[in-house]
């Protein structure tokens, strides 16, 4: 049984499902590598739009599997090390894919688990998620994921997460800003299908450089230096052939050529 059940429909949505729900979907070396495998591949795939990552079974992810971290913790030290260097590339390849990504988290997330919601540029619950760093209560630290949950939620709400390991539910998880939006259960899917959809409206190449755009800005002082820089960069964006054929489009009152019908939804 494949630990990655990957899916791609005719305009471009690829969806990754963590398939390993006999373990609440843990990652293990072989999840691990094979994530970013798939990661690797998808992102090279001009035809891929947008990437959805899910979870089978009862969990989205219950992160790092701890039989193979007890293994590697007792075993050889540059392999334990080794392992931990996967993770990080895991995580570091997925916050910089330059396709949009969607984590759906329909059970819970813990440690490593919330460390890809986080990594992701949108993420969305069902009501019945928990979400949980956990790792204090094994004796160790959300290390790797440590960068990408205080970004999406702040250092004082990180802080008191690493180190209290609660169990937070959807609605608090959506209050300091892990997810996105909180819904039913049933209507998840829904919910899911909205968000791909407005995602389809953009241009590919106009999104994977907002995203670079985003981690450019975020830390920067607001001065003429960067002034400069967004405003060069806009007009490059326009010149450019998405930016060109996007806004004859809209004069033209006509579909840009980028755009895919909702119906197109056939898998491969």
């Amino acid at each position: 049984m494949p630990v990655i059940i990957e899916t791609i429909d005719t305009r471009g949505v690829a969806t990754l499902t963590l398939n390993r729900p006999e373990r609440h979907n843990a990652l293990d070396q072989t999840l691990v590598t094979e994530m970013i495998a798939a990661l690797k591949r998808l992102d090279a795939r001009p035809d891929v739009r947008i990437v959805v990552l899910a979870g089978a079974g009862h969990s989205f992810c219950a992160g790092g599997d701890i039989d193979r971290m007890k293994s590697v913790a007792d075993g050889d030290p540059e392999e334990n090390r080794r392992d931990a260097l996967l993770l990080a590339e895991l995580t570091h390849r997925l916050d910089r894919l330059s396709k949009p990504t969607l984590a759906v988290v329909h059970g819970p997330a813990y440690g490593g688990g919330v460390g890809l919601v986080a990594c992701c540029d949108i993420a969305i619950a069902s009501q019945s998620a928990t979400f949980s760093l956990s790792e204090v209560r094994l004796g160790i630290t959300p290390s790797v994921v440590c960068p990408f949950v205080i970004r999406a939620i702040g250092a004082r709400q990180a802080r008191r997460y690493f180190v209290s390991a609660e169990v937070m539910f959807a609605e608090r998880a959506a209050e300091i800003g892990l997810v996105h939006e909180v819904v039913a259960l049933s209507e998840l899917i829904a919910l899911r299908d909205r968000i791909v959809d407005a995602l389809l409206t953009g241009a590919p190449g106009a999104q994977a450089e907002a995203k670079v755009l985003s981690s450019y800005c975020e830390y920067r002082r607001i001065d003429d230096a960067l002034a400069r820089e967004t405003a060069e960069r806009l007009a490059a964006r326009r010149a450019s052939p998405e930016g060109r054929e996007g806004l004859s489009a809209f004069l033209e009152k006509r579909p840009p050529a980028w755009r895919r019908t909702r119906n197109d939804r056939d898998v491969s």
